[in-house]
């Protein structure tokens, strides 16, 4: 395919007549056979014939009489195959002719049936037909209608004439037939038995037949003009709304195919194309036998029952037998479309498998979208185990030799060329294998300016792929920074990685300004540094500025820094000791280890005089990263690692068995627990408490017991104690496993997640015993199916999630919204979520002031300073730019967006949100699934309440455990007990002039759920009657836009926050602006909608500005809440829903309607092989910038003569 110019605008889809299929075609296929065994050739006029599909050898015809390309294009008059390249057996397709009509499956089968709603047959009786079990009317004589009617009527008159007493009898029986006469149409279904007395009487007023022939006859006599006409009207008269939706759909279908020139008869099928042959290839195996792709069975299948079908019909067989060769034609083409439509009558190859027919090529993981289109193998890569690499810098990897050899072997080769050291790429491969000492000297020559992208499966967020300079090691092992590490999420237990090379100018442009590891220091997901000091670092800091008590040359003064370090290195001072050192004027009260320190910090930043654990770290890291530009914050970060890693040396902490020393007071707090277990069981027994309460109170005794030795546990350590160094600094763990340790590992939870009475009172220096051991594995093998179960239930939502918002991109600076969402102090103190963190990165709707001097303007950004100021002031709530109510089209603008987090600026135009927000809700999402799983099934941690809900959310459901709205302002009359619910009765408030439907609003609530509201109260519209979650919908419907934006974003922050996981609001707005951008009309007005349609929102404010500009009645809709799937599958793009779930019925749909595919997001432009319309793909790349990356070509060297050097002697070249 030649791909100059490829500049596709859009896609488009429509059904195929018969003569388009025969348009396409090079010939039709009318033999089954594919390869001739014994010449290994295709054969003549089957399924790989090169007369129709193209030579296999490039320019070479099958009889052999043309060869070589001067012979192009010729058509040889022997064997018939044109001369031309083999690669258009990929293109060049044929057909079957059938020899009788097939009906598409798809057209059938998919839900809602395009041929069961044109026809207004249901798809039960339309597949007796088809399947020839029953007999459709195809047309009416009306004339002749009339004539037998006279008939009848003339017959009654004789009989009664000539017997009385038959007259009751015939009189019933005329009108019986009177009535099937009368009801006699076209598209009547009629049973066998019924079809056969029917002809006998009337057979000159009706004609019927089986079959997809009867189906094509009756579509081909239908006029959809006249149909919608017809329907429009039938709208009018039928009150029913079940039918009224029917015709409403009917419509829908009519509409759309005469809108896209579809006509009905095309979805039977009388020409079938066939796959090019190269798309479904045979591939010979050792042993003389052949693997062949299922496709060519379907076809092989099709073509002899049409074969024998047309030889029967040619012998003017019985038809019963024709009949049943039709059937068996029909089921042949259905298992080719679709092998799986019908269960039961599914195509197996010898192995029982079902056959993959060419909707299962297309849909499903292993599809061609997600498998081919969306995922594809790439060249110029590699992976390996990976190392730690401590003395790497944070934008550096180790590559072994072996590894960079591969990937940039043809960098290498042309070199090699361009020295003399080999005139051809065979020589130049030969040298390389040689091993010869200058090989390594070119590469380490042509890795010096290129960047190698680094990527850890699974890539939950972009920091999971990154761009670093190589460096060449001796090992087998790719070693990465330490740093880096949190942001893969890698260890180095057995993790691998995989090596990509950029090729292009522009591919190295991107990965040196965009996804340089030095560059990515903040997470996106919330703007909080994810390159900060862990363990050993933290260790190494934790103990060189540690202040020890007593230590060596404590209270000594000094002048200056230089001075405390030559005592130090004298040994008249410790490194922990506390002295007092003159800065400037001022003393200041320090020690030798924090002077130290400052060493690797910038001039400038002040003197950092603190005890620094984890925490403090991570917040130096945060202010190196705002004070100075993120590009030259790696340096020292990179300082303070290469500190660390020193001191953690130089303190030399181990962990030994020793240092766990069990709490004194253990053995007292447990048999004051087992008493008070004892006397709950004695309450128990003599009748003061049910079993469930007993239970819960044993529960609650040994939880009590745990807390009690868990204070105590680190007040028994010593705070030089190597475990509280570790713990206390945040390197490594946390009290939870030194309480199991040397306290008592606690209530452990059985496989159900539910808490075992017993608890395990050893601790595990103690040693458990047999009971207690036996109840902790329940825990431990709950943990290891969860993470499994929930690792894929996460992964599952983060994909929707991309698919719902992958076509977000900032498409302009400025929408000039002056709209916006408040957001309150309290809401998100509630479950812990500063008010700070929130308003950060937002751009504000209003000037905020703090006593009466000017903070922020409206429409500036909100940056961490002010954000602090705003938190520490007395202000409530703020009124910020949210993409909820963004009015950029088709995307958001940066004003509503605010800061890019991951760069602390306003975003970029270009930049693609909706890929960030998924990334940064769904990654969390996998982190605490995963989380579960280190507590070692100790009882309480589980994100099962989390994940599940949160899904719930975006997916709009009506949640478990539901909370009832109030539907209208009135008064609570009475609460009563019914069974196991409870009924609250709401008396309505009227007002004047207005009449209620009814006395009073019935509410169901179960009877756990506790009641906010008693008798008398007065209560308003949308108020909440009990604790629970609230159903979207309803709080969209009473209590409007606003509420159901904070609930969700609240509601989802409630379970992150929880569970550790800080996302930014934004994030999750970009999502809900997507679940609210549908409408559902409501009146059409002028425009082509039909009432209940729902629409793009965008879309119907574009077709209603229309109708205004042309004085027409514009259309009226109400905003619907929906589900991200449902959003996915609505997409303007046919290509994207296809691409992402239910293949099959987004294809059908589109094809109806002859959708176009503007290609406006990313997985479309992906699929058909375009830059995907966002970051430099949006933006373009300078010229200058590229131009800047190009290398220079050298001049080869020369010896006196001018000759290159041979191979194998020393070139004069300059040393490289």
């Amino acid at each position: 395919m030649d791909t100059r110019g490829f500049n596709l605008k859009s896609v488009w889809i429509k059904l195929a007549s018969p003569e388009e299929i025969v348009g396409w075609s090079h010939g039709e296929v009318t033999k089954p056979e594919t390869l001739n065994y014994r010449t290994q050739r295709p054969e003549k006029d089957g399924l790989f014939s090169e007369r129709i599909f193209g030579p296999t050898k490039d320019y070479e015809c099958y009889c052999g009489k043309y060869k070589k390309v001067r012979y192009k294009g010729v058509v040889c008059e022997k064997c018939g195959v044109e001369v031309t390249r083999a690669a258009v057996r990929r293109e060049r397709m044929g057909h079957i002719t059938l020899a009788a009509p097939v009906t598409h499956v798809w057209f059938l089968r998919t839900v809602p049936s395009r041929l069961g709603l044109l026809l207004d047959i249901p798809v039960s009786k339309l597949e007796k037909v088809i399947y020839y079990a029953a007999y459709v009317v195809t047309k009416v004589n009306a004339e002749n209608r009339a004539r037998a009617a006279t008939a009848l009527a003339k017959e009654v008159k004789t009989l009664r004439k000539e017997a009385a007493a038959n007259v009751e009898a015939a009189g019933e029986k005329a009108q019986r037939l009177r009535a099937v006469l009368d009801e006699l149409r076209v598209g009547l279904i009629l049973s066998e038995t019924d079809y056969y007395s029917l002809a006998e009487r009337f057979g000159d007023v009706f004609e019927a037949d089986r079959g997809a022939g009867a189906i094509r006859a009756i579509l081909e006599q239908m006029d959809l003009r006249a149909l919608i006409k017809q329907l429009k009207n039938d709208l009018g008269v039928v009150k029913d709304e079940t039918r009224t939706k029917r015709i409403l759909r009917r419509i829908k279908v009519a509409k759309a195919m005469v809108r896209s020139g579809v006509r009905p008869e095309w979805m039977v099928i009388t020409m079938l194309p066939i796959l090019p042959p190269d798309l479904r290839p045979m591939v010979a195996l050792d042993g003389g036998r052949y693997a062949t792709a299922d496709l060519n069975d379907l076809y092989r299948r099709v073509i002899n029952r049409n074969n024998r079908l047309k030889k029967l019909m040619e012998l003017r067989s019985p038809e019963v037998i024709i009949t049943n060769e039709k059937r068996m034609l029909q089921e042949a083409v259905d298992s080719l479309v679709d092998n799986s439509a019908r269960l039961g009558s599914q195509i197996l190859s010898t192995r029982r498998r079902p056959l993959r027919s060419l909707a299962d090529i297309l849909k499903g993981k292993q599809g061609r979208f997600r498998q081919n289109l969306l995922g594809k193998r790439v060249d110029y890569s590699g992976r390996s185990v990976i190392v730690v690499g401590p003395e790497l810098s944070l934008n550096e990897c180790g590559l072994p030799k072996t590894l960079a050899l591969e990937l940039f072997r043809h960098f290498v080769i042309n070199k090699i060329i361009d020295r003399g050291f080999a005139y051809n790429i065979k020589q130049a491969n030969r040298f390389i294998e040689q091993g010869s000492p200058e090989v390594l000297a070119i590469l380490e020559e042509v890795i010096e300016k290129k960047k190698v992208l680094l990527n850890r499966a699974p890539t939950l967020h972009r920091l999971g792929i990154q761009a670093f300079n190589p460096v060449l090691i001796e090992d087998l092992a790719i070693q990465i920074p330490p740093l880096v590490c949190a942001a893969f999420n890698a260890d180095f237990d057995g993790d691998q990685m995989a090596v990509h090379l950029p090729l292009t100018l522009e591919a190295q442009y991107e990965a040196v300004e965009l996804m340089d590891a030095s560059k990515n220091l903040l997470k996106p997901a919330n703007g909080e540094p994810i390159v900060t000091p862990t363990q050993d670092v933290v260790l190494g800091c934790y103990f060189l500025t540690r202040e020890v008590p007593g230590a060596k040359g404590e209270g000594k003064m000094f002048g200056s820094r230089a001075e405390v370090e030559l005592a130090y290195e004298s040994g008249v001072i410790d490194i922990n000791a506390k002295i007092t050192l003159r800065e400037g004027k001022e003393r200041l009260e320090t020690t030798c280890g924090r002077i130290i320190f400052n060493r690797v910090l910038p001039e400038g930043f002040g003197f950092v005089n603190e005890h620094l654990g984890k925490k403090l770290l991570s917040k130096l890291a945060a202010r190196l990263i705002e004070q100075y530009d993120i590009a030259s914050t790696y340096k020292y970060l990179d300082r303070i690692k290469n500190l660390g890693f020193e001191y953690a040396t130089v303190s030399s902490v181990t962990w030994g068995m020793a240092d766990t020393l069990v709490p004194a007071e253990k053995p007292r707090i447990i048999a004051e627990g087992e008493k008070r277990a004892a006397l709950v069981e004695s309450q128990y027994g003599e009748g003061l408490l049910t079993d469930e309460e007993r239970r819960e109170k044993v529960i609650w005794v040994w939880t009590e017991v745990r807390d009690e030795i868990a204070k105590l546990v680190p007040k028994t350590l010593d705070s030089k104690n190597p475990i509280y160094t570790i713990i206390d600094s945040g390197a490594r763990g946390s009290w939870a496993q030194p309480l199991q340790m040397m306290g008592m590992k606690g209530m452990v939870q059985d496989t159900r997640g539910e808490v075992i009475e017993l608890p395990v009172k050893s601790s595990y220096k103690d040693g458990l015993s047999v009971l207690e051991y036996f109840i902790s594995t329940h825990g431990a093998r709950k943990g290891s199916t969860d993470t499994a179960l929930k690792t894929a239930s996460a992964g599952y939502l983060t994909r929707r999630l991309v698919d719902v918002a992958q076509d977000l991109v900032v498409r302009e600076v400025d929408c000039k919204s002056e709209e916006g969402v408040t957001i309150v102090r309290k809401e998100g103190e509630e479950f812990s979520y500063a008010f700070r963190d929130r308003l950060y990165s937002r751009t504000s709707v209003e000037d905020i002031r703090i006593d009466r001097k000017l903070v922020v303007r409206a429409g500036e950004v909100i940056t961490r300073a002010s954000a602090k100021m705003i938190q520490d002031s007395k202000v409530e709530s703020v009124k910020v730019r949210s993409p909820i109510t963004c009015r950029a089209v088709n995307g958001i603008c940066a004003a509503c967006y605010g800061f890019d987090l991951s760069k602390n600026r306003v975003v970029e135009v270009g930049e693609a949100v909706g890929i960030v927000a998924a990334q940064s809700i769904g990654e969390p999402g996998t982190q605490l699934t995963l989380r579960t799983f280190h507590a070692g099934g100790v009882a309480g941690v589980d994100i099962t309440h989390g994940l599940p809900r949160v899904e719930e959310i975006f997916e709009a459901r009506p949640p478990r455990g539901k909370a009832s709205l109030v539907k209208a302002d009135g008064t609570v009359v009475s609460v009563e007990e019914r069974g196991l619910a409870r009924i609250v009765k709401v008396k309505p408030t009227v007002l004047r002039g207005k009449k209620t439907k009814k006395a009073t609003d019935e509410y169901l609530l179960p009877t756990g759920a506790t009641l906010f509201v008693k008798e008398g109260d007065k209560v308003k519209k949308g108020d909440v009657l009990s604790e629970g979650s609230l159903d979207l919908r309803e709080l969209l419907v009473y209590r409007g836009l606003d509420a159901l934006e904070h609930y969700i974003v609240n509601e989802v922050q409630s379970i992150y926050v929880s569970q550790g996981a800080a996302i930014n609001d934004k994030h999750i707005e970009v999502i809900v602006r997507q679940m609210l951008s549908r409408v559902v009309v409501r009146e059409a007005g002028d425009t082509e909608f039909m009432p209940g349609d729902v629409v793009d929102r965008w879309e119907f404010v574009r077709v209603n500005r229309e109708m205004r500009r042309l004085k027409k009645t514009p259309a009226k809709a109400v905003l619907k809440v929906m589900g991200i799937t449902r959003v996915a599958l609505d997409s303007p793009s046919f290509l994207s829903a296809a691409s992402f779930q239910e293949t099959s019925r987004v294809l059908v749909g589109a094809a109806i309607e002859g959708r176009v595919d503007p290609l406006r997001g990313l997985k479309e432009n992906v699929i058909i092989g375009k830059l995907i319309p966002a970051g430099t793909g949006y933006r373009g790349i300078p010229a200058s910038a590229i131009e800047a990356m190009r290398p220079k070509r050298e001049e080869p060297p020369a010896d006196e003569e001018g000759t290159g050097t041979p191979p194998g002697e020393a070139p004069n070249a300059p040393n490289s």
